[in-house]
């Protein structure tokens, strides 16, 4: 007797149309509640950034910071009412949201033209920690918000040949004060900075293509990455600061534009330049779902706190999928 044929994806929940632009960044808003639901920021690759109602699924604001240049992070910081807007136009512009709001209040010139997002570390302090693709091709900067002091350089060695840094994370283990950057390369490799020290601690080559995107767990001390080739990489970070490859995952097409953990460390979705989404459990990376709604490439994926999924598309949309609710 035939095994039963597993149940086909569901339907997304609900699509956001307005963009009128490919999206290439999302974020949700833990801070800024409407209605009891987070709001969801999208930037487009017509440089405007929308607000979204989670609950009348309609943009509620329109922010236009980037001169008509595509704007690829969005971060908001922890209180919530100030929010981080990344563009090609070597802009990052801190816009005030905070009692209806729209006003630029900051920016950090940028000067990479690279596709590298920034990061942020920051905890309830007033002042946080920005990493940004640096001045030379090779270097990411660190700056001490919100003052734009520089702190330091993080400058491969020249014989390292890492080529551009292609993504970014910042992060602080539980018991340290002192920050770390994992960093995604175009040669393939993931590297974990000491920021303070200004050095390598660990490199390890994960994958034969530019690094695209990669995410950390830090309470599991595990992280992976996409690339711009048909594999994610999992890896571990041990007590002494090495990274090991754990394994590798094959995909059925190349690139990976964005990966994604959900908050409560269950499962993980990637944003595929093969117009799919694809869920994971994230312990054993077993395959749970490929979601096959969007006519052209997805570009990014967001989690909110409570589980709810969305995925950005060139196609101008933005899909919300309400996928193995968290218990």
């Amino acid at each position: 007797m035939a095994a039963p044929c597993p149940p086909p994806p569901p339907d997304p929940q609900f699509v956001l149309r307005g963009t009128q632009s490919p999206v290439h960044a999302l974020h949700f808003c833990k801070g800024a509640q409407a209605q009891g639901r987070p709001l969801l920021f999208s930037g487009s690759q017509s440089g405007l950034v929308h607000v979204w109602s989670l609950q009348t699924r309609r943009a509620v604001t329109t922010l236009d910071g980037h001169g008509g240049q595509c704007v690829t992070w969005l971060q908001t910081l922890p209180q919530g009412h100030q929010l981080l807007s990344q563009g090609r136009d070597l802009k990052l512009c801190l816009w005030d949201l905070a009692e209806g709001r729209s006003a630029v209040v900051d920016s950090v010139c940028l000067e990479s033209v690279g596709f590298c997002r920034s990061s942020i570390l920051a905890g309830g302090q007033p002042r946080w920690t920005l990493a940004v693709p640096g001045k030379g091709s090779d270097e990411v900067q660190i700056l001490e918000m919100p003052s734009k002091t520089s702190v330091c350089a993080l400058k491969p060695k020249a014989d390292a040949k890492l080529g551009m840094p292609m993504c970014l994370r910042l992060w602080q283990a539980d018991c340290s004060s002192r920050p770390l950057l994992l960093a995604g390369y175009e040669d393939g490799s993931v590297v974990l900075w000491d920021v303070s020290e200004q050095k390598v601690c660990s490199r390890i080559a994960c994958h034969e293509e530019p690094v695209m995107d990669l995410d950390f767990d830090s309470q599991k001390a595990r992280g992976i990455s996409g690339s711009a080739g048909k594999a994610l990489a999992v890896w571990s970070l041990d007590g002494q600061q090495a990274l090991q490859v754990r394994g590798t995952h094959e995909l059925t097409n190349p690139g990976i534009a964005e990966v994604t953990i959900r908050p409560d460390r269950k499962i993980l979705a990637t944003a595929g330049w093969d117009h799919r989404i694809r869920v994971f459990h994230w312990r054993t990376m077993q395959p749970l779902a490929v979601l096959a709604f969007h006519s052209a490439a997805v570009q990014c994926v967001a989690f909110t706190a409570d589980g709810l999924l969305a995925a950005g598309s060139k196609d101008q949309r933005i899909s919300l999928w309400s996928l193995y609710p968290r218990a």
